[in-house]
């Protein structure tokens, strides 16, 4: 699926894949947990399984998630076939949905885990790169 859903978190624009997008929601209950991963918030109840929440900025800044929680959670796939999984992304909000292709990163920009960008408002917004999230979590 062409496109991606445009979500803001630390007052940051970022676009997720719709491909690997499975649903958008509100962050319900969330249940602390012992963690190795910092950016890790705890597990949520999702459709009868439990599934990690990340914080999204603090897995791309490598800190603890802020104190108060963001108020929506994209459920993502990561990886393939019997080797995918699923994680919560918590998020200040969802935005809007794209519907056409990113544009590749600009020669000379640095853009950390972005696997493309899109113009938005004058402004580049990174494409997050899922399968390199996706290994920064484990």
């Amino acid at each position: 699926m062409r496109g991606y859903l445009l979500v803001r978190v630390d007052g940051k624009a970022y676009g997720l894949p719709l491909a690997r997008v499975v649903e958008v929601g509100d962050l319900a209950e969330v249940l602390e947990v012992p963690r190795a991963l910092v950016a890790m918030r705890g597990l949520t109840p999702v459709r009868g399984r439990l599934v990690p929440v990340v914080h999204l900025g603090a897995l791309m800044g490598d800190r603890s998630p802020p104190e108060a929680r963001g108020r929506a959670a994209v459920l993502v796939e990561l990886g393939a076939g019997e080797g995918a999984r699923y994680v919560a992304f918590e998020v200040d909000d969802a935005d809007d949905v794209v519907r056409e292709a990113a544009l590749p990163v600009p020669h000379g920009e640095s853009l950390p885990w972005a696997s493309g960008v899109a113009r938005r408002r004058g402004a580049l917004v990174p494409i997050l790169d899922l399968d390199a999230l996706g290994d920064r979590i484990g």
